[in-house]
């Protein structure tokens, strides 16, 4: 099987998950068909334009911070560069899962000469950082929602693994099943220890010395600050596009802030598991979070898909302008 094969396979059975998951949460509504329409022609889109700015602000300080990790490595990317690298690599995740920070990472290796195994580094230090950043959202979350945190947890994780941890009890031999598939791998890695450090010289070697030159740059950083300004303002940004969304519904419009660090949380882990941008996922995960806060159905239902529909025309149409305007704009640098 080819490579091309398996990813056309791979993006096949990511779409068909995302269907399943919009048929799920459609037919949570098969009978609100009307209720849900009226939210979608009655909704401010003012705000939502509001909201869509707030997101390409985002992602503006995701490139502008993107370089304080490449600088102690002795790197620069234009500020047009790194931006437009970020929406090329958002887009194309939209199609492929995971290959935007491998797209990203490639513009600056073409237009900045930042070698492509360092860039990674800094994207996967990136990472990182983002996950303790959604540390800290459910730490507030779990400050100013806690009763609310606890319930949505509680219907829709606890109990639901609580019902499926049961069958473990109710049949063992489904537990030795699973202890016995988790020694078999770590007796495979065990017998496998020489190979795998082989694999780790050569250019292998080289390649993940350049990704840890990449990660641990943060330690070298000399604004140190600035850089956890921008990294609180990007997921300021993330929360203030949520909670400013509320406004287009006026059965949201009583929603706060506590209500959009829950939808933040919650919402995020759809994006992080889920192809295309978390299609599928991200509506059903809000959808029932919504509902837990006993709003309406239909605009339950509208309000997920505006948030998801509008970082996709964002990402989109500024994807394609990068896509156009990069490859000019370098060349005019070059030249003069």
């Amino acid at each position: 099987m080819t490579k091309k094969t398996k990813s056309i396979i791979q993006y096949i059975v990511f779409f068909a998950i995302a269907v399943l998951l919009i048929w799920l949460v459609s037919k949570q509504v098969a009978d609100k068909k009307e209720e849900i329409i009226k939210a979608f022609q009655t909704a401010d889109y003012f705000w939502v334009g509001i909201a869509a700015l707030i997101s390409i602000v985002g992602h503006w300080l995701r490139g502008i911070r993107w370089n304080y990790l490449l600088e102690p490595m002795g790197y620069k990317s234009k500020a047009v560069n790194a931006t437009g690298a970020v929406f090329i690599g958002y887009l194309v995740n939209y199609a492929v899962m995971r290959m935007g920070e491998i797209s990203r990472c490639t513009v600056v290796a073409k237009y900045d000469k930042i070698p492509f195994e360092k860039a990674f580094g800094t994207v996967i230090t990136e990472r990182i950082v983002d996950f303790l950043l959604l540390i800290l959202v459910f730490g507030l979350t779990l400050l100013f929602q806690f009763s609310e945190l606890f319930g949505l947890s509680d219907q829709y994780i606890f109990s639901p693994l609580k019902t499926k941890m049961q069958i473990f009890f109710d049949k063992p031999i489904l537990g030795i099943i699973a202890l016995a598939i988790l020694f078999i791998g770590a007796l495979g890695l065990f017998l496998l220890r020489k190979k795998i450090g082989k694999m780790l010289t050569g250019k292998f070697g080289k390649t993940l010395k350049g990704f840890g030159q990449g990660i641990s740059s943060v330690k070298q950083m000399k604004k140190k600050g600035m850089f956890i300004l921008l990294s609180l303002g990007i997921w300021a940004t993330y929360l203030l596009g949520i909670y400013f969304s509320f406004f287009a519904f006026k059965e949201t419009l009583h929603l706060g802030i506590g209500e959009a660090l829950v939808l933040l949380l919650f919402g995020t882990f759809g994006v992080a598991f889920a192809p295309s941008g978390g299609l599928g996922a991200y509506q059903l995960i809000l959808f029932n979070v919504l509902t837990f806060y006993l709003i309406p159905a239909g605009a339950a239902f509208a309000l997920p898909w505006v948030i998801w529909a509008t970082q996709l025309i964002v990402i989109v149409v500024i994807g394609i302008i990068s896509f156009i305007v990069l490859p000019i704009y370098n060349k005019e640098k070059n030249v003069a």
